[in-house]
């Protein structure tokens, strides 16, 4: 007859120690603590570029799913996309084909954000600039214009002051996403920001690029937004099941131990997916790993103190 002793055995024990049990009861901890977390409301509007010159390290997918994750947290959240490939706008479930009226109008024809603008359909509080494929073409009509690296600025600050002269809501934070290349829409994007946030692959060669993207920071400081600090590093893409990622987690950790947050975000297939879908992960599996710990670092960004790397 089966054992029915229902003590732990060193079986179930061993269980308990497996990746995917850590991962469950992980899961389960976060659920418990979002149910009563409070998201905290910027004392001014907290402007944040999403910026890493290393491709494919979950930039765009930080953007958006932490945008959503604000948003669904109370708060009122604007996306602007100047990426010309468009991805968090397809995320976003947003039109952005060549005749939608986007963020090229705005940077190089001087359109009110206002008139591009656009509600995301699944998520309350939550609202997008779209970039179109004319963007691809902004690079070189930027260089002709006149204060060319303060033109998404200019469009935010005009923006945020039209709705206060409107009686809207005030909006509590804004994410850029920009290209993984350091032209000239990144480099409105960094002026345009106060603060930079940097998702890290949790693999070999993390760190590389890092340090160029950290000098071209400091360079931006010094000559056009000596406000711009790093004051957030997320790591992405986490495989809790190598060493590998625990060894890189704790050599960012080592080297950036006040910005790096607390919460990583796991290599999940439904982040993957969401797009696909013109969904974030929040809004098409909001019980999946990948979106509680999205939710879990959205809620660590709103209260975490802000001890910037300058």
């Amino acid at each position: 007859m089966a054992d029915q002793h229902t003590g732990s055995s060193p079986g179930s024990a061993a269980l308990e120690d497996t990746p995917l049990m850590r991962e469950l009861s992980r899961d389960h901890a976060r659920r418990r603590q979002l149910e009563d977390a409070e998201f905290a409301v910027p004392e001014e509007t907290r402007v944040i570029t999403v910026a890493n010159q290393k491709g494919g390290v979950g930039k765009t997918s930080s953007t958006v799913n932490l945008a959503a994750a604000l948003a669904m947290g109370g708060l009122q959240v604007l996306v602007i996309d100047v990426d010309p490939q468009g991805n968090a706008s397809t995320a976003l479930g947003i039109e952005h084909h060549a005749e939608v009226p986007s963020m090229y109008e705005v940077l190089v024809e001087s359109v009110p954000m206002a008139e591009v603008i656009q509600e995301v359909p699944e998520v309350e509080n939550l609202l997008c600039a779209p970039a179109t494929i004319n963007l691809s073409g902004a690079e070189i009509e930027l260089v002709s214009l006149v204060a060319r690296e303060n033109r998404l600025r200019g469009a935010i600050n005009d923006y945020l002051s039209w709705r206060e002269e409107q009686g809207l809501s005030r909006i509590d934070y804004v994410l850029i996403d920009c290209p993984p290349s350091l032209g000239l829409l990144t480099v409105n994007a960094l002026v345009g920001a106060r603060e930079v946030l940097i998702p890290i692959q949790a693999e070999y060669y993390a760190l590389e690029g890092l340090s160029l993207l950290l000098n071209n920071v400091e360079l931006l400081r010094q000559h056009l937004n000596p406000e711009l600090v790093v004051s957030s590093i997320l790591l992405t893409m986490y495989d809790a099941r190598t060493r590998l990622a625990a060894q890189v987690a704790q050599d960012v950790r080592d080297h950036f131990p006040e910005q790096t947050l607390a919460t990583t975000i796991p290599r999940s297939v439904r982040i993957s997916e969401a797009p696909s879908y013109g969904q974030t992960v929040l809004t098409y599996d909001p019980g999946s790993s990948g979106a509680l710990a999205y939710r879990a670092a959205a809620h660590e960004l709103t209260v975490r103190p802000t001890r910037p790397l300058t």
